[in-house]
């Protein structure tokens, strides 16, 4: 029977199954489900949200398919100013590693507000409130970025493009797939068959 599941992801633990050293998303699930289940994506160790979870692998490839163009989009909260100039540049798509030529396909960025960090000290890591305490007037600024790719560090790497550096990042929706926000950090709850409808319409997407 194929089971579909939405995570919160807690700070701290990392997308796998299984790990010798470190906490994963899956020890937050019955021991009976762990080998039948798997996380869709991947989610940083310090990225907080939206992860789903399931056994059916058919769903996953679509979701994962760089032509479907998932639409992913997070919140973030990010030291510095990103002026119109920057914000437009990665909106459009900029280079984001060295010594490859890789540019990020077309983004959609709304900034939210701005505030120092010592205001936004309790979702900070720990060698962040230590930045905190010693420059508590540091700029900083929140935003939603939505994105259809998903390499590694993305949207850390495209915020660094201009200059700013991401303090903290929570995923809030995948393919239409919204955060239950009355789930707390490390709950799941099963998809709703609305739901599961939904992201089941990406199986008859053409490429």
């Amino acid at each position: 029977m194929l089971e579909y599941y939405i995570f919160n992801k807690p700070r701290g633990c990392i997308t796998a199954r299984r790990d010798p050293r470190h906490k994963t998303v899956m020890d937050y699930f019955p021991d009976e489900k762990r080998e039948e289940l798997f996380p869709v994506g991947r989610l940083d160790r310090d990225t907080e949200g939206l992860l789903l979870v399931t056994n059916d692998g058919r769903l996953c490839y679509d979701l994962l398919t760089p032509q479907k163009l998932v639409e992913k989009t997070y919140f973030f909260w990010a030291l510095g100013e990103l002026n119109e100039e920057e914000k437009n540049k990665i909106e459009s798509g900029v280079n984001i590693y060295k010594n490859d030529s890789f540019v990020t396909s077309p983004a959609k960025i709304k900034i939210i507000s701005a505030s120092t960090i010592k205001e936004i000290e309790e979702k900070l890591s720990s060698e962040d409130k230590k930045l905190a305490k010693r420059r508590p007037s540091l700029s900083v600024f929140s935003g939603e970025i939505t994105i259809t790719e998903g390499k590694k560090h993305q949207v850390k790497r495209m915020i660094g493009y201009a200059g700013c550096r991401v303090v903290y990042l929570k995923r809030l929706s995948v393919a239409g797939l919204v955060l239950d926000e009355k789930l707390d950090t490390g709950c799941y709850r099963e998809l709703t068959e609305d739901e599961i409808s939904k992201l089941r319409k990406l199986q008859v997407c053409k490429l």
